[in-house]
Protein backbone atom coordinates (compact mmCIF):
# COMPACT_ATOMS: atom_id res chain seq x y z
CA UNK A 1 0.00 0.00 0.00
CA UNK A 2 1.32 3.22 -0.76
CA UNK A 3 1.54 6.08 1.68
CA UNK A 4 -1.55 8.21 1.15
CA UNK A 5 -3.40 5.53 -0.15
CA UNK A 6 -6.70 4.07 2.11
CA UNK A 7 -6.94 0.53 2.91
CA UNK A 8 -10.34 -1.29 2.43
CA UNK A 9 -11.74 -2.83 5.31
CA UNK A 10 -11.23 -5.98 3.46
CA UNK A 11 -7.64 -5.73 3.43
CA UNK A 12 -7.11 -4.65 6.88
CA UNK A 13 -8.35 -7.35 8.39
CA UNK A 14 -7.00 -10.21 6.03
CA UNK A 15 -3.50 -7.93 6.91
CA UNK A 16 -4.47 -8.46 10.50
CA UNK A 17 -5.24 -12.38 10.20
CA UNK A 18 -1.88 -12.69 9.20
CA UNK A 19 0.15 -10.68 11.91
CA UNK A 20 -1.98 -12.52 14.41
CA UNK A 21 -0.87 -15.60 12.84
CA UNK A 22 2.80 -14.28 12.38
CA UNK A 23 2.58 -13.63 15.85
CA UNK A 24 0.98 -16.59 17.52
CA UNK A 25 3.89 -19.11 15.34
CA UNK A 26 6.39 -17.11 18.15
CA UNK A 27 9.15 -17.46 15.53
CA UNK A 28 10.05 -13.64 15.58
CA UNK A 29 12.44 -11.49 17.76
CA UNK A 30 10.81 -9.07 20.25
CA UNK A 31 11.71 -6.30 18.06
CA UNK A 32 9.88 -7.94 14.98
CA UNK A 33 7.08 -8.96 17.15
CA UNK A 34 6.28 -5.43 18.60
CA UNK A 35 6.68 -3.87 14.96
CA UNK A 36 4.20 -6.47 13.85
CA UNK A 37 2.02 -5.58 17.03
CA UNK A 38 2.66 -2.07 16.58
CA UNK A 39 1.14 -2.79 12.96
CA UNK A 40 -2.03 -4.15 14.06
CA UNK A 41 -2.79 -2.16 15.97
CA UNK A 42 -2.95 0.57 13.73
CA UNK A 43 -5.30 -1.09 11.33
CA UNK A 44 -7.43 -2.53 14.26
CA UNK A 45 -7.68 1.72 14.81
CA UNK A 46 -8.69 1.46 10.87
CA UNK A 47 -11.46 -1.10 11.34
CA UNK A 48 -13.14 0.22 13.91
CA UNK A 49 -13.26 3.57 12.00
CA UNK A 50 -14.72 2.00 9.00
CA UNK A 51 -17.13 0.10 10.95
CA UNK A 52 -18.06 3.06 13.27
CA UNK A 53 -18.72 4.69 9.33
CA UNK A 54 -20.50 2.00 8.36
CA UNK A 55 -22.96 1.76 11.11
CA UNK A 56 -23.60 5.59 10.68
CA UNK A 57 -24.62 5.45 7.23
CA UNK A 58 -26.91 2.79 8.47
CA UNK A 59 -28.85 4.40 11.07
CA UNK A 60 -29.10 7.20 8.33
CA UNK A 61 -30.76 5.51 5.73
CA UNK A 62 -32.90 3.76 8.23
CA UNK A 63 -34.30 7.34 9.82
CA UNK A 64 -38.02 7.95 8.83
CA UNK A 65 -39.48 11.12 7.27
CA UNK A 66 -40.43 12.27 11.11
CA UNK A 67 -36.74 12.41 12.16
CA UNK A 68 -37.67 9.58 14.38
CA UNK A 69 -34.27 6.84 14.26
CA UNK A 70 -35.46 3.39 13.63
CA UNK A 71 -32.32 1.17 14.40
CA UNK A 72 -32.86 -2.66 13.66
CA UNK A 73 -30.16 -5.07 13.98
CA UNK A 74 -29.12 -7.15 11.51
CA UNK A 75 -27.15 -10.69 11.83
CA UNK A 76 -23.78 -11.16 10.97
CA UNK A 77 -22.33 -14.32 9.01
CA UNK A 78 -20.42 -16.85 10.98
Amino acid sequence: MKEGEEITFEDAMKRLEEIVETLGEGNLSLEDSLKMFQEGMELCKICNKKLDEAEYKVEKLMEKEGGELSVEGFKVKE
